[in-house]
């Protein structure tokens, strides 16, 4: 009688606890109902655009016009398949897009490799196709990725090392253009399409090659030792500019030291092949290539070659005569410029920028414009609201993009060129089970140990506990940023629908962005004593946690830990050498044993010489890993991995299951076969938060 009535003595507990914020419960499918746009792009001509959508795994193109922007679906993949569409692209004209079907090119390695998500006894191909903007019979033009679209309407693209070409109508088969050693790839269409532009690595050196129909051999342009890449046309196809990089090989040098990474802007004449360096980056680390979205994000403009730099701190858009001379800061601010975009007439630049006049669009993203003739910039979409990938259309007349905000999905949108007027494209998709009543995640700022200031966004639902369970999410990358609502990544997106869910749940969730991070200029992005060189960047994640308790409506008895690829490195570190801190994990496809990057960067089996800090650096990288602590790692942990993943070797969970076994360590496992690092299938991707959700409810609820 005892045991029962102290039963129903806990469920009263429970449901008032719940009944407390009844009206802001709603289901993990609920928030991960929405469609997910991606991809988006403009026509060459007219006020035409085009996105892929994400239904629950179903994968489509959708497409719009002006004036009445309505959306309509135009390909009929009507199941959860795994297979995602990536490179699409507007013929000239505006008639057609050309696309590619299946893959993971989100990954870091064996990205044309077909995705087989669903163990089928024939596995998918990864696949170029065409259909027409009004709809109607889709074309497969051929096996291959990376399309580009001559004037002319033909696609070339690359299949095995070499560069193929095809009609984008279909209307014959493709065929091998030429044939060249290496493995040629990025190619690019001359503006009359007469020629075409690529890169052909040769594993040490990379050279610029360019294939014209009048001649019968390859023009290299400028060979050296070097590795060249990013080819990019002037505007009346004489000239080619791109980027020089040193090729592989030399003494070896420190390894722990930070050292400037070293590249150059060239100009090379189109018919002979003779080049001049026009621009060299500053021997600093600043100076060095870009390691954020697009790198150097190489444009050839009207009578300007501009590109993307960190010079004053930032990542910003500098431009530049082709002749050469000092680039011009174009975008000065405090504040980062990425998925860049040239307008039509290469007199104007569109950018996604934390940039705005509030404080906390540092946590953001707007629309970015800026002259490419005068510096400064014009924020064309302020507010609290996020957007990104903008593009203008062929008629220069509108600049589509995405938009959300903390509680609004992702949506396509458009706004006249003059800024007077916004049109949401695709509402009416949302189904009538999304959340109204979403969070709006706070800004946090703290201090780490070290007088860092790191930034991070808490999600609360009012109700529940005086003392709640708390949760610390990690993002991936690491050069990433979690922001002040939806994300524009969909694995982010995820990520923010997760966060959104459990703090719909009865948790307080934090989630951290940590140095290495992007956001918050080059001394953030690149901090001494990061990765493999120190894994300083964990004390921003012991930090959070230590904020975390310290709050009044926090239990910090009851903190768990998660996050994916980086989060999920990060999040075995955090239960190794503070499970006093951090009660419970989930990490997803994470590293353990960092030693083995440094192993092959160190140590090369054709040569004698090693860096002359080898032995200490791979010291260093030991420490910097999780698997170094097993002895103080006590806390529950839950590992995910799918044994497809091209980011991160599923080897790293396989060699942590079997510490965790030896050292008792209590753990649960989910193992995702035949999937990838970005769980292609969305109900792989539902399993995976289900588990995640339902061990933090276990684990830290009382």
């Amino acid at each position: 009688m005892k045991k029962k009535l102290t039963f129903i003595l806990l469920v009263t507990i429970t449901a008032a606890s719940y009944s407390q914020r009844a009206d802001t419960l709603f289901s993990l499918q609920a928030v991960r109902s929405a469609p997910f746009p991606s991809e988006l792009t403009t026509a060459p001509t007219g006020s035409r655009i085009a996105w892929v959508f994400n239904e629950n795994g179903r994968r489509n193109i959708w497409v719009a016009e002006a004036p009445q922007w309505q959306a309509k679906k135009i390909t009929a993949y009507d199941t959860d398949d795994g297979q995602e569409i990536t490179s699409l692209t507007f013929t000239r004209d505006g008639s057609r897009l050309v696309y590619v079907r299946g893959g993971d090119h989100g990954s870091n390695w064996d990205d044309h490799v077909t995705v087989n998500t669903q163990s089928l006894i024939t596995a998918p191909k990864v696949q170029i196709l065409s259909v027409p903007f009004q709809g109607g019979e889709t074309k497969v033009l051929g096996d291959g990725e990376e399309p580009v679209i001559s004037s002319s309407g033909i696609v070339a693209f690359h299949k095995g090392g070499q560069i193929w070409t095809v009609p984008a109508d279909g209307s014959t088969t493709a065929s091998q253009l030429f044939t060249a050693r290496g493995s040629n790839t990025d190619p690019v269409w001359s503006p009359d399409g007469t020629r075409l532009a690529f890169q052909s690595n040769r594993q040490d050196h990379a050279f610029i090659g360019v294939y014209s129909k009048s001649s019968d051999r390859i023009l290299w342009v400028d060979p050296s030792f070097k590795r060249d890449a990013s080819p990019r046309w002037s505007p009346d196809g004489k000239q080619i500019t791109f980027i020089r990089t040193p090729g592989t090989g030399g003494a070896p040098d420190s390894v722990l030291r930070r050292k400037h990474n070293p590249w150059s802007i060239a100009v090379a004449d189109a018919f002979s092949g003779t080049a001049k360096i026009i621009w060299k980056a500053p021997t600093t680390l600043r100076g060095s290539v870009p390691a954020t979205h697009g790198g150097t994000n190489l444009h050839w403009g009207a009578g300007k070659i501009v590109f993307l730099a960190y010079l004053d701190g930032w990542p910003h858009l500098y431009a530049m005569s082709p002749d050469g001379g000092q680039p011009v800061l174009l975008s000065p601010g405090n504040f980062m410029a990425e998925y860049i975009k040239m307008s039509p007439d290469g007199k104007q630049f569109l950018f996604a920028g934390n940039a705005g006049s509030d404080p906390q669009d540092i946590d953001r993203r707007h629309i970015v414009s800026v002259s490419i003739d005068q510096p400064g910039i014009k924020s064309l979409t302020p507010g609290t609201g996020l957007e990104w990938t903008p593009a203008m259309t062929g008629d220069g007349k509108f600049i589509a993009y995405i938009s959300a905000t903390a509680q609004r999905h992702p949506v396509p949108a458009v706004i006249t060129a003059d800024g007077k007027k916004i049109t949401l494209i695709g509402e009416q998709l949302t189904p009538a089970s999304f959340p109204k009543n979403l969070a709006t995640p706070k800004q946090v700022k703290f201090q780490s140990p070290d007088g860092l200031t790191v930034h991070a966004q808490l999600f609360e639902y009012p109700g529940g506990s005086s003392k709640k369970p708390a949760i610390i999410y990690i993002h991936g990358g690491p050069p990433r940023q979690m922001l002040l609502g939806w994300h524009y990544s969909d694995y982010y997106s995820n990520a923010y629908a997760m966060n959104q869910y459990l703090a719909s749940r009865g948790f307080i969730v934090l989630s951290v962005n940590y140095r290495l991070g992007i956001g918050y200029g080059y001394e953030f992005h690149n901090p001494e004593n990061a990765g493999t060189s120190g894994a300083s960047e964990y004390i921003d994640i012991k930090a959070a946690g230590t904020w975390l308790a310290k709050q009044p409506g926090v239990d910090p008895k009851r903190i768990g830990v998660y996050g994916g690829s980086y989060g999920g490195y990060l999040t075995a570190m955090a239960l190794a050498k503070d499970s006093d801190l951090f009660a419970a994990g989930v990490d997803i496809h994470g590293v353990h044993d960092r030693t083995t990057e440094r192993t092959r960067s160190l140590i090369s089996p054709d040569r004698y010489e090693r860096a002359p800090d080898a032995d200490l650096a791979l010291k260093v990288a030991w420490e910097s890993s999780p698997i170094a602590y097993m002895s103080g790692w006590k806390s529950p942990v839950l590992v995910i991995h799918g044994d497809d993943d091209r980011n991160v070797r599923f080897s790293q969970s396989t060699d942590l299951v079997k510490r965790l076994e030896k050292h008792q360590v209590p753990f649960e496992s989910l193992v995702i076969v035949d999937d990838t690092h970005h769980f292609m299938l969305h109900s792989k991707q539902m399993k995976v938060n289900k588990a995640t959700a339902e061990f933090f409810e276990r684990k830290l609820k009382p």
